[in-house]
């Protein structure tokens, strides 16, 4: 735990993320945002752990994260993600739908573009609870059961799916650049189409049983078949959308809601989970193969994972194998990379080397060295 830095910040952490760096560079991330919510007056902030002061700093550890700049932000932060190098796109329990540029000469923020009550009831706002851009294109969710995709370049709305869903769509994911995947409280991953002028999802999958509500969804980096859900029951589910309807395995993971999951960007045997219990995850597979072993695809790799003993009862030691097959058979290991503490820890990213997470602690937590 020696090289986390924890810094309190007197707010309810809801979002961080990464502002990406550019892959022909080797360089690790710098700067992060961070979105709170719950707060009397929330806001969006950005973030720097690289070393401004030469080695001889005086203020605070190496890494420690010092405030760039902050904005206000009208209602709480529901989901945050970086559209290019200089602007985020940040969706709101008031349904609204925000740009903001960071002027990095100057470390100011200001608004670029914004869509009020982008989500809504007939008569109310509707919480927007997700977002994720592939500039200039940017996808919301909402609690009213609308899809909306709009452009960074454009004032208007480009489409409307209206009734996506009769329940809340909790999160959204690229699937490819053409397809999207939502996740909602009923328990289904939903793929849409978006070459098709159909507002219906061109595949439904969903939890067998009982309907638990599915918070998060990460796609496979090199995989883009294979996605990764958490939800209200805290388990880690491994689906393949194509084959079958229904997650390919499910892993005790936490003992309560699982807030989001992330695959590594670049190290995709890698994966991360936070959740409502306070703990944050890491999991690895090792495998005994020449080949990456994290869901290679192929119908004969096969995967035998023990999950870490849940916080809660200690006992559960599900095996379960993630792609059947019998050869390169390997191992799913956990860790615990946080401290033990009882608050919810929101949201967490990772890339390169750096984790980031925020919690209702009141927070951030910067891991510079995850082994990866």
């Amino acid at each position: 735990m020696e090289s986390i830095n924890a810094k309190y910040v007197s707010q309810k952490i809801s979002k961080t993320r990464w502002k990406p760096v550019s892959y022909s560079s080797l360089q690790q991330p710098e700067v992060f945002a961070t979105g709170s919510w719950d707060n009397e007056d929330n806001k969006i902030s950005f973030w720097s752990i690289g070393n401004h002061g030469g080695p001889g700093m005086e203020d605070g550890f190496e890494g420690d994260p010092q405030l760039l700049c902050e904005h206000k932000h009208d209602g709480d932060v529901l989901d945050l993600q970086f559209l290019d190098q200089d602007r985020i796109v940040t969706t709101s329990s008031t349904g609204a739908v925000t740009i903001f540029r960071h002027h990095q000469n100057s470390q100011t923020i200001s608004v670029s573009q914004h869509w009020t009550r982008a989500h809504r009831y007939p008569c109310d706002n509707a919480p927007c609870t997700g977002v994720v851009c592939s500039s200039p294109e940017i996808v919301t969710v909402g609690e009213d059961g609308r899809i909306i995709v709009f452009r960074a370049d454009q004032e208007g709305v480009i489409r409307v799916i209206e009734n996506a869903d009769s329940s809340t769509i909790h999160a959204v994911t690229y699937l490819r650049t053409t397809e999207i995947l939502t996740v909602n409280s009923i328990g289904q991953l939903k793929l849409w189409d978006f070459r098709q002028q159909s507002n219906s999802p061109s595949q439904i999958l969903s939890l067998s049983g009982d309907r638990v509500p599915l918070h998060c969804v990460d796609r496979h980096p090199n995989q883009q078949h294979i996605v990764a859900t958490g939800g209200q029951d805290g388990m880690l589910c491994v689906w393949d959308v194509r084959q079958g309807n229904t997650p390919f395995s499910l892993m005790e993971a936490h003992s309560a809601e699982m807030w989001e999951v992330h695959f590594h960007p670049t190290n995709p045997d890698h994966l991360f989970t936070c959740s409502e219990d306070g703990s944050l995850l890491h999991w690895e597979t090792s495998s005994h193969s020449e080949m990456p072993s994290f869901l290679q695809g192929g119908r004969n790799n096969s995967m035998l994972s023990r999950s870490a003993m849940a916080p809660a009862g200690g006992n559960q030691s599900l095996i379960s194998t993630w792609l059947s097959g019998d050869s390169s058979k390997g191992r799913l290991e956990t860790t615990h990379m946080l401290p033990s503490q009882t608050l919810s820890v929101n949201s967490l990213d990772v890339l390169g080397q750096c984790l980031v997470c925020g919690t209702d602690g009141e927070a951030i937590f910067v891991n510079r060295q995850v082994p990866v």
